[in-house]
């Protein structure tokens, strides 16, 4: 079982409290920074910052429904090679389940990271939380997390959390070294620190926090909110389905797009450092085009934009941990997100995986498996 502890929460303001549970975590013997997401003093907007001294986590704000970017690439980045000393990174379930895949690539390592998650309360796309969040960053945090904890939900000034959120069936950090919980907890009065890892024992240990007990109330919440999310899940899928189930419905859905890879460079789990698209082998020669315009009577422009994107989905459908980055970063609001995520559903189950769930899970098609995918092989008993 999990060692649990609590954080008392001091007139109800969870983010001071967090921010004195990242100066407790700092101010560890071994610890030399914290990866957490922190406010920009020029811009109203929450990014990862790397911060080394504890003063300067008064800016720390995890509970932000802001999401600019998947946090996985800078811990990769942190972690590929040593660093010359350990840092505890902050990280939301999805960032961390990212973060487990790249590692599994070797993209990193879990040598000199201690992972922080903590129960994430969704987030807002980039143009809507600039629209809610104003010119008040903190203030606006606080009203997201009070109304989101007391049940009413993200949806505030006629702005709402994105479909990547309302679909994430992930909102607890179960890969976690330490966890912060948030759901069914009285977070008036303390929040759940628990340690889920012998490196999380330690870390917690060391910290010394008052031991606590989970309350009942937690795992109904949590399940409750799971069922909530697989269900509007399971309709996305559906309708998206419906939407690409020919190339024809496929090429009109993927219309828009403009062969910017935005949504390539966003995702955490695209890791080649040449992808094929930006090299000369879609280059082509102008002649080419004339011919195929001549040959069709009208060539859509750019050309391979529905190559791009089966490619993409062939390459990372195994490890796609659903963040949204792609939706997100896309100049021309294409819902891809929901595209790659039933894609990826439909090959993790095949291989019955689901990424970023263990370091100790195997990526598909990384080992050999005699009795993996029989009725499509045709391999008998």
């Amino acid at each position: 079982m999990a060692t649990t502890a609590k954080i008392n929460v001091t007139d109800g303001n969870l983010l001071a409290s967090m921010q004195k549970l990242f100066q407790s975590i700092l101010g560890v013997e071994d610890i030399s920074a914290i990866l957490v997401p922190q406010h920009l003093p020029m811009k109203n907007m929450v990014m990862p910052a790397l911060v080394t001294d504890p003063e300067k986590l008064e800016g720390a704000d995890p509970l932000a429904p802001a999401f600019p970017m998947n946090s996985a690439k800078i811990a990769s980045r942190l972690t590929r090679k040593s660093m010359g000393g350990k840092v505890a990174a902050v990280l939301r379930p999805c960032e961390i389940r990212a973060f487990i895949e790249l590692v599994k690539l070797k993209q990193g390592r879990m040598e000199n990271v201690v992972i922080v998650g903590i129960d994430c309360l969704g987030t807002y796309n980039n143009k809507d939380y600039f629209q809610f969040v104003g010119d008040n960053v903190a203030e606006s945090t606080t009203r997201f997390y009070q109304n989101v904890l007391s049940g009413k939900g993200g949806a505030i000034d006629s702005v709402d959390i994105s479909s990547t959120c309302k679909a994430c069936e992930h909102s607890v950090p179960d890969a976690a070294d330490i966890a912060v919980g948030l759901f069914g907890v009285d977070t008036s009065d303390h929040l759940l620190v628990q340690a889920q890892t012998p490196v999380g024992e330690d870390l917690l240990k060391r910290l010394k926090l008052s031991v606590a007990q989970e309350p009942a109330a937690r795992q109904k919440t949590v399940n409750g909110m799971i069922a909530e999310k697989t269900a509007y899940r399971d309709k996305m899928f559906n309708e998206t389905a419906e939407a690409t189930n020919s190339l024809e419905k496929l090429t009109t859905y993927l219309a828009n797009c403009v062969n910017c890879y935005n949504c390539r460079v966003a995702c955490p789990v695209c890791y080649c450092k040449e992808c094929v698209f930006v090299t000369d082998v879609f280059n082509h020669e102008p002649f080419q085009y004339l011919r195929w315009a001549s040959r069709k009577g009208v060539l859509k422009m750019p050309t391979d934009t529905v190559f791009y994107h089966l490619t993409r989905m062939a390459h990372m459908s195994t490890a796609c941990i659903g963040c949204g980055q792609c939706s997100n970063a896309c100049p021309n609001d294409i819902a891809v997100m929901e595209l790659f995520r039933t894609v990826s559903h439909h090959t993790q189950q095949a291989f019955e995986y689901q990424p970023g769930r263990s370091i100790e899970d195997d990526p598909p098609l990384s080992v050999f498996r005699e009795d993996e995918l029989t009725d499509i092989v045709g391999i008998g008993n």
